[in-house]
């Protein structure tokens, strides 16, 4: 069954209750552990893992009503379901404990066939979300994963100082066309592989993928001291890698491949978008649209780097940088001061 062996916390002032509680929950498979009051619990609970918790409400220097506010404002802890157990009839209290996440409230003395459904319940629903959690991580960044383990999912976002960045491989199509689709996909998963290493060593995000292109947000979800610098290090190492990879002699006699790379910073709104169902975690605004065109805009001006005029005041004496003047970008209604990042000064990074 799915709650056979699992370890449950028993937390009653009363060590007759404590006592006679565990006994029959061991009789049913399980592991169980005691505490005298909430203070003693949370200090188990921040020790060693649990999988659920018997909570009395009226105890001693802690009550249940404060454990459960414990647990609450607890990243780690408030996941854990707990059963509250109390002789207690008061209706406010039972909703305010279901209103601190109590999974379910049972009247003493507790029925034991009653509590073992409700004990089974509410372990097959941590399973599903230890399962759900699970997936996030293999399917999410690591960033996003905190995110919503910090401040759960909700369509909508927030305004965030934050640094985009855009990249693609130049002429994909043509080079595709002279290879055969297996080649072609392992060629797009090591490009990744490649790219993501750069990104994220540097505390960037990769949030979206289309075909040989990629977009990256550095300072959101989670913030960074310096976006800007952050970006260009990791463009700078992108570029690196795929010299590298160029040079490989496995690679000898195939096509060469390159990159181009587009920068801004500035103010964007940051969140999940799409619909309940599916969602993705990415950032708008006037920033992210002009990451785009300077990446669009490698193809024309023959650098592999391109930043903003936002962006290049952060990059000043640790970069080498190009001034490319002003240049009419599409969708733009005025010229954007563009440059070229060429290089970083090593005893400035």
């Amino acid at each position: 069954m799915p709650e056979a062996g699992a370890r449950l916390l028993v937390v009653d002032d009363n060590k007759v209750n404590r006592l006679l509680l565990a006994r029959s929950l061991e009789m049913q498979g399980h592991r169980v552990a005691l505490a005298e009051n909430g203070r003693v619990a949370l200090e188990m609970l921040r020790r060693e893992p649990f999988d659920l918790m018997l909570l009395d409400i009226a105890m001693p220097e802690m009550d249940g009503l404060q454990v459960l506010e414990q647990l609450k404002s607890d990243l780690r802890l408030r996941d854990l379901p707990v059963i509250v157990t109390s002789a207690l009839e008061e209706l406010d209290k039972v909703v305010r404990c279901i209103e601190l996440g109590a999974e379910d409230y049972l009247h003493k003395p507790v029925n034991p066939v009653l509590l073992r459904a409700r004990i089974g319940a509410s372990l097959e629903k941590k399973r599903l979300r230890d399962q759900q959690k699970e997936l996030v991580r293999r399917f999410a960044t690591p960033e996003v994963a905190r995110d919503l383990d910090a401040s759960g999912f909700a369509l909508g976002g927030h305004r965030v100082q934050a640094t985009a960045m855009f990249s693609d491989i130049r002429d994909f199509t043509a080079l595709s066309e002279q290879l055969p689709p297996e080649e072609t996909i392992d060629l797009l998963n090591t490009y990744y592989t490649l790219m993501f290493d750069a990104i994220s060593g540097h505390g960037g995000v990769v949030n979206q993928m289309v075909g040989d292109g990629l977009m990256a947000i550095f300072g959101a979800p989670l913030s960074l001291a310096d976006p800007c610098r952050a970006a260009a290090r990791a463009a700078l190492e992108m570029t690196e890698m795929i010299e590298l990879y160029n040079r490989d002699p496995e690679r000898a006699g195939k096509p060469a491949i390159a990159i181009g790379i587009g920068i801004a910073s500035g103010s964007v709104i940051a969140g999940y978008t799409g619909t309940q169902q599916r969602a993705t975690y990415t950032c708008v605004g006037d920033a992210v649209n002009l990451a785009a065109r300077l990446e669009a805009h490698t193809k024309v001006c023959g650098h592999a780097v391109l930043v903003d005029e936002t962006t290049r005041q952060q990059l000043d004496n640790q970069f080498s940088l190009e001034a490319l003047g002003a240049v009419l970008l599409k969708g733009k209604a005025a010229p954007v001061e563009v440059f070229a990042v060429t290089g970083a000064h090593p005893a400035r990074t």
